[in-house]
């Protein structure tokens, strides 16, 4: 018989947004395939007898090729394994979810996708910035900038004529942390911040911005001392 394969979203970057679904797909897993955004602690709750397997993307490199990881989940699986497809953020949220449910699908392989806590929600809540607000924003649009520089981001005024609030991911990583780093600036100023904002970095753009000098929450709590200096 056919194992399952779960496709687990492991949040933004602070372990403790684990969701309690996803942490107890990771203590039933025999296999976890994993990828370079999630928190390495949480490998750690993973039976001893599992196989852990790195399958981190970036630019310029991936440890393994999308094919091997759908071929990976498809060999497991019919091996009646229980494999937890490991993924930083939410699955289906530009983390190729969507993609891999649809491979086990074509193949009648059993899945569960997981959500996780995502870093377009996560990171501005912990900056002391809502996406909407009454009166101020009731819309929000999420974009991707992987792959070009923030140089080459698109139109943030053609956008923002159709949503409250625009949010850009650019590779996120360690964010909701103590080291993460927030930084406030118009969009004709935006260029001047640009060494300091190479991603991984969340990009929001709008009225709502304002409102952190409020709500700001994160760095009273937490001091980020050791980063700020």
């Amino acid at each position: 018989m056919n194992g399952k394969v779960f496709i687990v979203g492991a949040g933004p970057g602070d372990p403790r947004l684990m969701t309690v679904r996803g942490l107890q797909c990771i203590q039933a897993a025999d296999v976890l395939i994993y990828d370079r955004l999630v928190d390495r602690s949480l490998l750690d709750e993973a039976p001893p007898h599992a196989e852990r397997v790195y399958a981190g993307k970036e630019s310029s490199h991936h440890a393994l090729p999308q094919e091997e990881i759908n071929a990976l989940m498809e060999t497991h699986a019919r091996m009646g394994r229980t494999i937890v497809r490991l993924k930083g953020g939410d699955p289906f949220v530009f983390g190729r979810g969507g993609e891999e449910a649809a491979f086990l699908a074509e193949r009648g392989i059993a899945f569960e996708i997981v959500p996780g806590v995502s870093s377009a929600t996560a990171v501005p809540a912990f900056a002391g910035i809502p996406l909407t607000q009454r009166g101020i924003s009731s819309s929000f649009a999420v974009v991707t900038g992987h792959g070009c520089g923030l140089e080459q981001l698109p139109n943030f005024a053609a956008i923002l004529r159709h949503v409250g609030t625009l949010v850009i991911l650019m590779g996120v990583l360690n964010l909701t942390r103590t080291s993460q780093r927030t930084f406030v600036s118009t969009l004709g100023e935006l260029s001047a911040h640009i060494p300091e904002l190479q991603p991984p970095a969340v990009i929001v753009v709008g009225q709502v911005v304002l409102l952190r000098e409020t709500l700001r929450w994160f760095q009273e709590l937490q001091p980020l001392s050791t980063s700020e200096q």
